[in-house]
């Protein structure tokens, strides 16, 4: 099934999308704001020379925001997506846990171990065994709702984490302000009510009919991940991510051989030069074999504001995607197979009982 740009219109939408996560993406903006306005406590956690994001999934979205985010910060940041925390961490750490279930089994780990390790720790969930543990253990943590699924719930989690640590991180609040000032603007383009040419989510979703191969600077590594993500989980497609300026030494090796897989461009407007240059040669050389690619660019403004939009935009063309393949975006049935096998594994019971 492949639905035409032409005929895509709220009706088919409605009708294939049956959880109706397009609703919830519509209202990102609105989300956002809300999110960083709640009346909550910020925390100013003193002395922090290191920083680990835990999570998994669309929870895990969140640390690799951070990470870019802080890339240009003087402090040492990870992002743990699995069972283990670094061995350089001690008291002067803070470890952020992120699970939108609260019932992680992976994240639930590192924070018993953070606790073990006895670095400075806070958590963020919408209650589950994540909640009970932090009360048990008089961790500080935060309960934020969830918005349909994990990662529709990315801009609720994004902006009370950026609220509650905003101070601690040394993030100006102007920068957040702005984030979400553009996503009001780009909502207008891509939201379900412009279902027409000219919306560059669904323009992009048009284009995609094989596996993309995703290319992107350093600074926008979590934006790639997470477009990654989104196609697989929300279109259910394979993807292929690579850094520009790696693949310049490997990669770019692949398409000296016809394929079907097919490039996209993920580029920040203000790109170091050397990355500035690396694009034009990519280009020039795909364009000398012929080859057709897309480039999405990001807007002006701070890093946040660069990858919020970024991500908004490319999630929803996962979406799109989605429909015009005839794909329910929203079930996971391999996700929750996997999550059946590991509840029968006695690890991880031990672990979920543990925490």
């Amino acid at each position: 099934m492949n639905i035409k740009l032409e005929i895509l219109n709220i009706s088919t939408i409605e009708k294939i999308d049956s959880q109706k996560i397009f609703k919830i993406y519509d209202d990102w903006p609105k989300i956002a704001e809300k999110s960083f306005n709640l009346d909550i406590k910020s925390e100013d956690f003193k002395n922090i020379n290191h920083i680990v994001f835990a999570g998994m999934g669309g929870s895990g979205t969140i640390g690799d925001i951070f990470e870019s985010i802080l890339s240009k910060k003087k402090i040492h940041v990870n992002v743990v997506k699995g069972y283990v925390l670094p061995e350089t961490v001690d008291c002067n750490t803070l470890v952020v846990t992120v699970s939108v279930s609260g019932n992680s089994a992976e994240t639930l780990a590192v924070l018993k171990s953070s606790k073990e390790l006895g670095s400075k720790n806070i958590a963020f969930c919408s209650g589950g065994k994540m909640e009970k543990y932090c009360i048990q253990n008089k961790i500080k943590y935060k309960i934020i709702p969830k918005f349909h699924s994990p990662r529709a719930t990315l801009p609720s989690y994004l902006y009370t984490i950026l609220k509650v640590l905003h101070k601690t991180l040394k993030i100006e609040e102007d920068g957040i302000h702005e984030s979400i000032k553009e996503i009001k603007k780009l909502n207008k383009k891509i939201n379900s009510s412009n279902l027409k040419k000219g919306n560059p989510s669904l323009d992009l979703a048009n284009w995609i009919k094989t596996i993309p191969v995703i290319y992107y600077p350093l600074g926008l590594r979590s934006v790639a991940i997470r477009f990654k993500n989104s196609l697989q989980e929300n279109s259910k497609i394979h993807v292929l991510t690579e850094n520009v300026i790696e693949a310049s030494h490997n990669g770019i090796v692949s398409w000296e051989k016809k394929s079907d897989v097919i490039p996209i461009l993920i580029r920040g407007y203000d790109d170091q030069e050397t990355t500035k240059q690396r694009w034009i040669i990519l280009k020039e050389y795909l364009e000398y074999k012929k080859i057709e690619y897309q480039e999405i660019i990001s807007k002006e403004g701070n890093i946040l504001t660069k990858i919020i939009c970024m991500i908004y935009l490319l999630d929803y063309s996962s979406i799109f995607l989605a429909v015009n393949l005839g794909i329910d975006p929203t079930p996971v049935d391999a996700i929750d197979f996997v999550k059946n096998k590991l509840n029968e594994n006695n690890t991880d019971k031990q672990l979920n009982n543990e925490c």
